[in-house]
């Protein structure tokens, strides 16, 4: 078989040179792109599932949430295994799928199922799919630097301007906050007096919960024209907190500010976020999305904070914590340099030795063929250019030139013994 191949190859040398061409542009193209990163992805194809109940003990968490959306997820078609960790007021569950599973199939599968086991949970507990990135998707971090700026500000700058606009990126996952204070109105009840008024808790948290909404009415008209009736109720400022009436006690109205305090602070904290020993700052996470080209995700992602900090408050800016595409960078351009090398010098041992330009040209002409067509394998298959996968290239260019010279000299053998033959 392998005769009649290299047969037929004689004898139709235009198209097999017209095929390598071809082969040789789609691998060009294929070397376009594939997704660039440093490191490749090691991580399980999973889904997972979060859980918030808050208050409530691990055990709780575990009888009452994690069993029931466990015994609802083990059944869903292609997964290899559920794991499962409950802890103070959260839950955590992750569905490892097999890894020929399309992930976006994967996470729909386990929202339909999520949907029927939201019946055995208890009322307001309603569980979350996590984003869809995976263990090597933190690719960017960044803080806000804003010298003289209240720490509760900046939390609430990124949270509500910075990260919606680089969620907006292509690519990116999810922007995850840390650092400063989630700011949030504080109740706080004296028990003497919600005693004497002989209220619950549960009054005070119904009021609250009851008065901060907007409701619709009826269209009112007058002279022709429709007026449309609506009441504004939405919390603008603590004084609207504090008159809020919880009860009435002989036509006296009870206030929030009757039985406590109200005032603006900050969530209670598990620990803080500090940079370089010089203080504690607030920023955000970008997480790129599955299957992403990291290195244009962070590009676009330096592109976009160029737009947002146009629309940040004076004195205000970006400071890069973390930034993958450095490393992805240095990586590319050592392993690229030391390819270059390898086929300069290969290609001057092959004509040293061999001493004839054609026959060294057919063993140089394999190495960038192959390296081509190396990457229509690397970009079909998925994997994307990395140390290991680059390496893995320049480790063969020995075998790829040991091959060619192999194949030459033989090929040159042949063709001198015909020639003494012929002149004998």
């Amino acid at each position: 078989m392998i005769s009649n191949l290299i047969s037929w190859s004689l004898r139709n040398r235009f198209i097999v040179i017209v095929g390598v061409i071809a082969l040789s542009i789609w691998g060009f193209y294929s070397m376009q792109q594939t997704p660039i990163d440093a490191i490749p992805d090691l991580s399980e194809n999973q889904v997972i599932v979060y859980t918030e109940w808050m208050g409530r003990s691990p055990q709780i968490m575990e009888d009452q949430v994690t069993f029931p959306l466990v015994t609802n997820l083990q059944g869903l078609p292609k997964v290899k295994d559920v794991r499962a960790a409950s802890m103070f007021g959260m839950s955590f569950i992750y569905v490892i799928f097999e890894d020929n599973v399309d992930i976006y199939w994967a996470r729909t599968r386990v929202m339909e199922r999520l949907n029927s086991a939201q019946r055995s949970l208890p009322e307001g507990v309603t569980p979350t799919l996590g984003p869809d990135g995976t263990g090597v998707g933190h690719i960017f971090w960044y803080t806000l630097d804003a010298p003289g700026y209240d720490l509760g500000e900046l939390r609430a700058l990124q949270d509500w301007y910075v990260k919606f606009a680089l969620q907006n990126v292509q690519g990116v996952s999810e922007v995850a906050s840390y650092g400063g204070f989630q700011k949030q109105y504080q109740i706080s009840i004296d028990p003497n007096r919600i005693n004497y008024y002989q209220l619950s808790l549960m009054d005070v948290l119904n009021t609250v919960k009851n008065n901060n909404n907007d409701v619709g009415g009826r269209i009112f008209e007058m002279n022709g024209t429709g007026y449309i009736v609506r009441g504004l109720g939405y919390i603008q400022s603590i004084a609207d907190i504090e008159n809020m009436t919880i009860a009435t006690k002989n036509s006296i109205p009870i206030r929030v500010k009757d039985i406590g305090t109200v005032q603006m602070g900050g969530e209670a904290r598990l620990g803080i976020t500090e940079e370089n020993g010089t203080g504690e700052v607030v920023g955000g996470i970008v997480v790129m999305r599955y299957g992403e080209n990291a290195d244009a995700v962070i590009k676009n992602v330096k592109e976009k904070m160029k737009e947002v900090e146009k629309g940040l408050p004076k004195g205000v800016k970006f400071k890069i914590a973390y930034d993958r595409s450095e490393l992805i960078e240095s990586s590319i351009n050592s392993l690229k340099n030391t390819m270059t090398e390898e086929i300069i010098l290969v290609c001057i041992i092959i004509i040293i030795f061999l001493f004839h330009f054609s026959s060294s040209l057919v063993v140089m002409l394999n190495i960038p063929i192959a390296i081509l067509l190396g990457f229509i394998a690397i970009k079909n298959f998925g994997i994307t250019s990395n140390i290991m996968s680059l390496s893995g290239i320049a480790i063969a260019i020995g075998v790829i030139v040991d091959d060619g010279i192999v194949m030459v000299e033989n090929a040159y053998r042949h063709l001198t013994e015909e020639g003494d033959d012929n002149h004998a």
